[in-house]
């Protein structure tokens, strides 16, 4: 089996390809949207070498497949060429998320103040990748400025970054960590 080439030996001159051959520039804000996707995909698995919850686990899993669908989605110039059913964010993936949400959120305190990031090690994660999903949240926006971009993977996104607030605060309270809030007093 002869092995696949990951460089060409030409260089790239700052262009890539989209899903489909067509060519754009590296600054092209579908490349920024589907760059900060893959982004956040790599600190959900970095999250996952802490989390200990199998449901979380496996939820996290989830969503980085879905991550990987929204990358394929924004990776594909539909006026160039066709999605593929799998490049499809669905209702059915948003609602997962909900459920999940709504569970997390039932067994949680009341929030009494603003929360900063920390607490502990899987929590702090959480927000970095809450912060980095929010930022792909609103480069996918800039996209949308320019190019159709459905709602769902808007929506998917949106709730994205609220599950890792969540998880965030569930992970402090299973590995028995204070969470850290908002103190606005100077002393």
């Amino acid at each position: 089996m002869e092995k696949s080439k990951i460089y060409t030996g030409g260089g790239d001159k700052g262009m890539t390809s989209l899903v489909g051959g067509f060519r754009v520039p590296k600054t092209h804000p579908r490349l920024e949207a589907y760059g900060t996707v893959d982004e956040l995909n790599s600190f959900i698995g970095l999250l996952m070498t802490e989390v200990e919850d199998p449901e979380s686990s496996e939820l996290l899993l989830f969503i980085q497949s879905k991550l990987f669908t929204v990358g394929s989605y924004l990776a594909t110039d539909p006026s160039k060429t066709e999605y593929k059913i799998e490049s499809r964010i669905t209702q059915d993936c948003i609602g997962k998320l909900e459920q999940a949400m709504d569970r997390m959120d039932s067994s949680l305190p009341k929030m009494k103040s603003f929360i900063l990031p920390g607490g502990c090690r899987s929590a702090a994660l959480a927000h970095v990748c809450r912060t980095v999903c929010r930022r792909a949240e609103r480069n996918i926006y800039r996209l949308a400025e320019t190019d159709e971009v459905e709602e769902p993977v808007l929506i998917f996104m949106n709730r994205l970054s609220d599950f890792l607030f969540l998880l965030s605060r569930k992970e402090c309270i299973l590995k028995k960590c204070e969470e850290i809030f908002w103190n606005n007093t100077c002393k």
